[in-house]
């Protein structure tokens, strides 16, 4: 007993220590515009002179310019990503949105000045691009200019060495309303604080390159040089798309999905713990400290937390589960035969680690391709999904089951299994005695009797999905579509036919309008609104119904690529689960695997087409997500079925098939139950209680998921058999892959040795 105390005290103990970390953490994450409100705007890079190319340095460059201009903006954690010839920027928890576009989007001015802040020449007397990193005769690292107008260069800098402050200030953007060398002479050359560059002494007049130099760290030439170019290159910002949002939409938010988190967490644990008792206690605290370690390593890589990222914690702890859930059902099987509770704990972990493995390889693939595609929300989903399989195996798998063993080596429940795991000791044979095992489940359940109905109907599911989306079309968001989003707060109730109005009388049409609740509306339209057009909106809302306004504007350029990009990531996820599943099984499964996601997705798309649920980006990381949860089902199916199937030498005919297919399907059945009971909690919490920003993606899931269980059982399962069966027919013989063990070879019978 003394031993079963001491276990209970190093579980409190881990428990302590993750919640103590997870507490802060949480307070110091950074958060995303959607959950504190602010701005984002993503920028073309153009050049101005025609003919001129965007290359790195140019964007680089202008990279270096916004960052600047940001940090003057005072805004403290900032999000800038290049993206191709593209720089998304994010404020969160900026106020004034037009004051960050305006300051962000001019074009980068370099100027030359005296002490007095004099103008003296611009970045016309430089070649564009011309500072580079270069040394000095010590070794030193300098910043070198070429020059452009020679002749007006040694004019200034004659002009400057006759001064009695002979010293010449590079600014960059500089206000003559704000700026002053006087003031910013202390901060002048921090390149972080200031928009003074350098400052630099001038002994004579110069009509030829010059360098700029002084105790310079590398990293400061590099950054000098960047901003120089910045402000003599010739390039513009064009807005493709920009984002603004309230402060209180984004508290609210959070609140909201905070709270259908910890709802969807605390029913989680509960059904674990009356279904698999102290088994399900321990698998309860591994998902605090999952928890705990999923949002240490995010906010340890400075991710920025977002609704999608939320969402995926939650979604991920669904997933993690079933880590455990793979296990338990392997060690209850094991106990059903006539083990031990050690020898069934150490079987049961032993032949479902694979099962579990090849389960979240799928699903960082999946992750993998979001992140690379994805666009910034889908981004951060995809982020935090990796993070969350890495703290799968690490927690609901390893510590699981090391702190599991822990409490199995006190030998305080080798005679209590229903404790322990929730199986009946009346239903554990004793084998020395010679019982055999009675525990079946679903044995009356013939699953391969109707599959031909079961594909009839799938094969009709596909075809009304099909005709639907010829038919009816999807309800395409504004980032498949392209236009504006308008998302109106405020405390009057209004109307499908007075908002419409309302856009009619600004001069806009309208093609969607719905109300998320008693006090919110959004209403699309095909117009892209520029900076003026979206204040006039927000003006208009504002003095009418007194209300907060947010503004989403996708350009068409942005729309084609996000479109191509959705497309790109549903085809690669496709084909390297298939290949993945091809090389880790056989062919066959991998046929029968993709058949069942595509009809996975379509009637997922279908029924999205059916009620009228709005697509958009994050719609695609959904559909993603679901491809993987789908494979997961599939891989625990087919392993089982490879499991039965390598127990026999040979199969000679379709009963055989069919046996296994059975028994491997009865075997899981109650695995898949639970798992997916386990997943669709904190999903339909997301529904209920979450933040109606993502209530699609959350949906999807819900269909997905559905979906997904019933495709995995009653069709990747049965085409695998039917393709099997016709390969008896044809008397191919099943071919060996490399990681397959090979048959065992007859024992040769010699009479007087073993015969």
């Amino acid at each position: 007993m003394k031993k079963l105390w001491s276990r209970i005290l190093l579980l409190l103990v881990v428990l302590a220590c993750a919640i103590i970390i997870l507490i802060p953490v949480l307070k110091e994450i950074k958060l995303g515009l959607d959950l504190q409100g602010g701005f984002e705007v993503l920028y073309d890079i153009e050049p101005i002179e025609e003919g001129e190319k965007v290359d790195d340095d140019m964007v680089n460059a202008t990279y270096k310019t916004l960052t600047k201009r940001i940090d003057v903006l005072g805004v403290l954690e900032p999000t800038i990503s290049i993206e191709g010839d593209k720089i998304r920027v994010q404020l969160a928890g900026v106020d004034n949105a037009d004051e960050a576009r305006e300051v962000l989007s001019q074009t980068a001015s370099l100027t030359f000045r005296d002490t007095d802040d004099n103008l003296l020449m611009t970045s016309d007397v430089l070649t564009s691009g011309g500072a580079k990193v270069s040394q000095d005769e010590s070794g030193n690292p300098v910043v070198s200019l070429s020059v452009k107008d020679r002749d007006e260069f040694y004019e200034q800098t004659k002009k400057v060495s006759e001064m009695d402050d002979n010293r010449i200030v590079i600014w960059l953007d500089f206000d003559p309303m704000t700026d002053s060398f006087s003031s910013e002479e202390a901060s002048c050359g921090s390149l972080n604080d200031s928009r003074c560059l350098s400052v630099a002494s001038v002994s004579q007049g110069f009509s030829s390159d010059v360098i700029i130099q002084g105790n310079f760290e590398q990293e400061e030439v590099e950054n000098l040089v960047d901003l120089i170019n910045s402000g003599s290159m010739p390039a513009k910002l064009v807005e493709v798309s920009s984002k603004s949002v309230e402060a209180s939409f984004g508290a609210n938010s959070l609140e909201k999905t905070v709270t259908a988190g910890v709802v969807g967490i605390a029913f989680i644990c509960l059904f674990l713990i009356v279904i698999y008792r102290v088994a399900g206690l321990l698998a309860s605290a591994g998902i605090i400290i999952y928890s705990a370690l999923t949002f240490f390593i995010f906010w340890l890589i400075n991710g920025t937390l977002t609704l999608p990222g939320i969402a995926a914690v939650i979604i991920g702890i669904g997933m993690a589960v079933d880590s455990n859930v793979i296990s338990f059902s392997r060690i209850k099987e094991e106990l059903y035969k006539g083990k031990s509770v050690t020898n069934a704990f150490k079987q049961g972990n032993k032949t479902s680690f694979t099962t579990i493995l090849d389960a979240n390889i799928t699903t960082l693939i999946v992750a993998i391709i979001l992140f690379i595609f994805g666009e910034s929300s889908v981004k951060g989903f995809a982020t935090m999904l990796i993070i969350s399989v890495f703290s799968t195996m690490l927690i609901m798998v390893f510590f699981t089951r090391w702190i599991m063993k822990k409490f199995i080596e006190t030998k305080f429940f080798e005679d209590k299994p229903k404790l322990l795991i929730g199986v009946n000791p009346k239903d554990i044979p004793n084998v020395d005695k010679g019982e055999k095992r009675t525990k079946y489940f679903y044995q009356n359940v013939d699953f391969v009797s109707k599959r031909k109905i079961f594909l009839s109907i799938a094969a009709i599911v596909a075809v009304v999905g099909l005709i639907f989306l010829g038919t009816k079309g999807l309800n395409l968001g504004v980032d498949f579509r392209g236009g504006t989003a308008v998302t109106i707060q405020t405390g009057e109730k209004l109307k499908e036919s007075t908002v419409t109005k309302d856009i009619e009388s600004l001069g806009y049409e309208s093609y969607n309008f719905e109300a998320q609740n008693n006090d919110t509306y959004t209403v699309r339209i095909d117009d892209t609104l520029n900076k003026e057009e979206s204040n006039e909106v927000k003006d208009y809302f504002n003095d009418k119904y007194d209300a907060s306004t947010d503004i989403g504007v996708i350009s068409d350029v942005v729309k084609d690529e996000l479109i191509q990009n959705a497309i790109i990531s549903l085809i690669l996820a496709s084909l390297a689960i298939v290949i993945y599943i091809s090389l880790r099984f056989k062919f066959s499964y991998g046929v029968s695997c993709i058949a069942a996601l595509l009809l996975n997705v379509l009637v997922t798309v279908a029924l999205f087409c059916i009620f009228r649920f709005e697509v958009s980006t994050i719609f695609i990381a959904a559909i993603l997500s679901i491809i993987g949860y789908s494979v997961n089902d599939i891989i625990i199916t087919f392993d089982r079925i490879r499991e039965n199937v390598s127990k026999k030498k040979k199969i000679k005919n379709s009963d055989e098939y069919n046996d296994i297919v059975n028994t491997s399907l009865r075997e899981v059945f109650n695995r898949s139950v639970i798992t997916n009971i386990t997943t669709l909690i904190p999903v339909i919490a997301l529904i209920f209680l979450g933040a109606h920003d993502i209530i699609n993606f959350n949906i999807a899931l819900l269909f997905g998921i559905i979906v997904g269980t019933l495709s995995s059982i009653f069709m990747a399962s049965q085409l695998w058999l039917e393709i099997e069966k016709r390969n008896i027919k044809k008397g191919k013989k099943d071919k060996k892959m490399w990681y397959e063990a090979e048959d065992e070879i007859d024992e040769l019978n010699v009479k007087g040795i073993n015969s």
